[in-house]
């Protein structure tokens, strides 16, 4: 089989890079439709610890959501350094709070290795797969399990 074809049946995915709680995470690049810096957002009464708020982007009024706190890391202190990640999932928007954006990451569908069971429950139940970079591990975080989670346990 030639060399060219070999490769297009390797899928190739395509992430965009992040670190939120000190780690590093991924998340499908089709899913992003911007990246911003943090600016403060409206609080709103009685949401849960990790909804810092919403804010105006537009015209639409979208919840932003510490990822760090949700993934069990910790609540986060924004600054003007952090960086807030426009998703769309399930025709619903939501901005994400992170510390930092590093890269675009292209990565064959077989370098994606499955997440370790390292207990009964499903303590990783966001986690869609890992990448084995040259020195890091980076942890694939499936937003269509997370943000149905989160919106579930908000009503």
């Amino acid at each position: 089989m030639p060399r060219n074809v070999e490769q297009e049946q390797t899928k190739n995915q395509e992430f965009i890079t992040l670190v939120s709680g000190q780690q590093s995470f991924c998340i499908d690049i089709k899913l992003i439709r911007e990246i911003r810096r943090w600016s403060p957002v409206t609080k709103l009464p009685h949401s849960p610890r990790h909804v810092l708020g919403v804010m105006n982007l537009r015209g639409a009024v979208i919840p932003i959501i510490d990822l760090s706190s949700v993934l069990g890391f910790g609540s986060t202190n924004p600054t003007s350094r952090h960086v807030t990640i426009i998703v769309a999932v399930n025709n619903r928007v939501n901005g994400l709070l992170v510390e930092s954006v590093s890269e675009i990451l292209g990565v064959a569908s077989d370098a994606i290795q499955e997440t370790p069971k390292i207990r009964e429950d499903e303590t990783n139940y966001c986690i869609q797969g890992i990448i084995a970079l040259e020195d890091d591990i980076t942890r694939i975080i499936d937003l269509n399990v997370l943000l149905l989670d989160e919106q579930r346990t908000a009503a």
